[in-house]
């Protein structure tokens, strides 16, 4: 099924958040979903790095870099680390890089922007922090579902 988000929309409506459509398909899954794991960094990616190096089975990474698309939350490096640790997916209000590599691995990735520039690590972030961008606000588990109509959130568990 690749279009999973219209028909969680019919069947459940008002109790899912959608979220403006700001973001673009950059990894090799057009579809995933999965339980929220929040963060919020700016311009540093240390806690991203972190994360990656955590099984990641049944869980979406939301990253909020406050929208910024001077520097690139993630390349290719650490999300060939997220494939090898099972993440579904990464949603990132920011930037990403390495974009051709992101569009040839098994990870579904929706972020703002691409920037080559990469971040400094200065070890600056919030883990499992909620997140508000593009229309939603994401709370650790809470439940992220992506396709190539968009991005919706609901607070149980709808697959």
């Amino acid at each position: 099924m690749l279009d999973l988000l219209p028909d969680l929309c019919d069947q459940h409506g008002d109790t899912l958040q959608v979220a403006d459509p700001l973001f673009h398909d950059y990894g090799g899954k057009a579809l995933f979903h999965g339980e929220a794991v929040t963060l919020s960094c700016f311009e540093d990616n240390s806690l991203v790095r972190e994360l990656v190096n955590r099984p990641g089975q049944g869980k979406v990474m939301v990253i909020d870099g406050g929208g910024s698309l001077r520097r690139a939350l993630l390349g290719d490096q650490l999300a060939i680390k997220a494939v090898e640790q099972g993440w579904e997916g990464i949603l990132i209000n920011g930037a990403v890089r390495d974009v051709g590599t992101l569009a040839t691995l098994a990870l579904g990735v929706k972020a703002l922007a691409p920037c080559p520039v990469k971040t400094e690590k200065r070890g600056l972030g919030t883990l499992d922090a909620v997140v508000s961008f593009a229309g939603v606000t994401i709370a650790p588990g809470d439940y992220v579902y992506a396709d190539l109509n968009g991005v919706l959130v609901s607070g149980a568990r709808l697959l």
